[in-house]
């Protein structure tokens, strides 16, 4: 494929010596004349391992050069990777002006083009930024209307410094944001040859995973950094710990807890996080990420009220109050703590979860459940199905299989709000859900 490539900085020119090496016809472009008479002259702009052989063998075999002309590059190229930097501004936002500026350069050059042309937009930039400012921009300058007269998408890139090279080739995962399917077929091809599963999403969706790869990654450095720090406070060398940590796929290094949804609870998790809090500061290690969990959980019971209060209505079904399904443990669970605001904000609530109801009368928690929380477990109701007619908000409060069904089909006249992810799509008109 013919592809040009804008702003020939770390990704951009990892790209053009990567995509080169593959057969690809790559045009660089960038406002330095000094990066383009390197790229011509076959050497690297950047320092990264083994860049400049494949740089140099691109611009060797003829498919590979630089310029600094915006229209040759458009006129003479099928797709454009746009790989501009977005630095951060003094109040840490993205500063945009250098992609809303490549667009403007990009708009006016499509304007003596017929033929289809897309635009791909690899920098690093934040959920609504191709909307909002890169096709404005291209239609503007244009003429022409985006997904129709051309395209546009969205490719994140994974690159590390020092093994760029290697993750292009080795990438987990190829991401793309379409605005359209015949771009996502366009940018598609280009990667078809890479052993890595392609993933096809809308442009803000693939704009949001960027971001969330890369905070997660620096929460990953947080969190082993003041576990090191509170285990040398202990005397215990930080690195065994995290060793051992990570050898557990099953639990640490999983999917299991990477679900949004409601607050964690139990007899576990907010104990233990509460205590190695507290023991941190006795022994004045500073542990803000580890010290915020707490208050993070608390957020999201909020979060969920405040849902459940936006509706208006004072008849609500709460179905689940156990932490989790399959179980009548009711320690430090999320869904008891909003029922119990929901009962203290004069709320006419409702309660279903069989395995608690059966515990009240048989179980080793029955005297907690009938004492303890008398004014909660006497909302407890038998019958499903009338628990969701008497209501108004139906909140599915965990992930008992029986409930699923009122996310996909909200009963008429109800609203449905999904703390689990039961429901199918993002938006389901009656069904809401707490981080979708």
């Amino acid at each position: 494929m013919r592809i040009s490539i804008f702003g020939l900085g770390y990704v951009g020119a990892v790209c053009a010596g990567c995509l080169s090496t593959r057969g690809h016809n790559v045009l660089g472009v960038d406002i330095s004349a000094a990066k383009i008479d390197m790229i011509n002259q076959g050497k690297s702009p950047i320092v990264e391992p083994g860049l400049e052989e494949l740089l140099a063998e691109g611009v060797k075999t003829g498919r590979l050069r630089g310029t600094t002309n915006v229209s040759e590059a458009i006129l003479a190229s099928d797709l454009s990777m746009l790989c501009v930097g977005t630095p951060s501004k003094l109040n840490g936002d993205l500063e945009l002006d250098y992609i809303e500026e490549v667009c403007r350069q990009i708009g006016t050059a499509l304007r003596d083009k017929n033929e289809r042309h897309t635009v791909v937009v690899r920098s690093t930039v934040l959920p609504g930024t191709v909307h909002n400012v890169v096709i404005p921009a291209l239609e503007q300058y244009s003429g022409k209307k985006a997904g129709v007269d051309f395209g546009v998408a969205v490719n994140p890139e994974f690159l590390r410094e020092s093994t760029a090279i290697k993750d292009y080739n080795f990438p987990p995962m190829t991401v793309i944001g379409e605005l359209d399917k015949a771009s996502g077929d366009a940018l598609e091809a280009i990667y078809a040859e890479l052993d890595a599963p392609i993933v096809r999403k809308d442009i803000a969706v693939a704009e949001m995973i960027k971001y969330t790869c890369n905070v997660w990654h620096a929460a990953k450095v947080t969190f082993a950094n003041e576990i090191g720090n509170i285990a040398k406070a202990a005397g215990v060398d930080g690195r065994e710990v995290m060793e051992v940590v990570c050898m557990d796929h099953k639990l640490n290094l999983s999917q299991y807890y990477m679900r949004p949804g409601f607050a964690f609870g139990g007899s576990c998790l907010p104990k233990d996080v509460r205590a190695l809090s507290y023991r941190a500061g006795q022994w004045d290690v500073d542990a803000p990420l580890i010290s915020s969990l707490m208050r993070s959980n608390a957020v999201q019971v909020q979060k969920a009220y405040d849902m459940i209060d936006n509706h208006g209505s004072r008849k609500v079904a709460l179905l689940g109050l156990s932490f989790k399904a399959g179980t009548d443990d009711l320690r430090e669970s999320p869904q008891l703590e909003l029922a119990e605001m929901l009962i203290g904000k004069g709320f006419n609530l409702s309660i279903f979860d069989s395995n608690v109801e059966y515990a009240r009368d048989h179980g080793a928690n029955g005297h907690y459940i009938k004492n303890e929380i008398a004014h909660v477990s006497a909302l407890l109701k038998s019958d499903l199905d009338k628990v969701v007619a008497e209501a108004d908000v139906i909140v599915l409060g965990n992930a008992d299989p029986r409930f699923e069904k009122l996310a996909k089909q909200v009963p008429a006249g109800k609203k449905v709000i999904d703390l689990i992810g039961f429901m199918p799509e993002r938006t389901n008109g009656a069904a809401e859900g707490i981080c979708w």
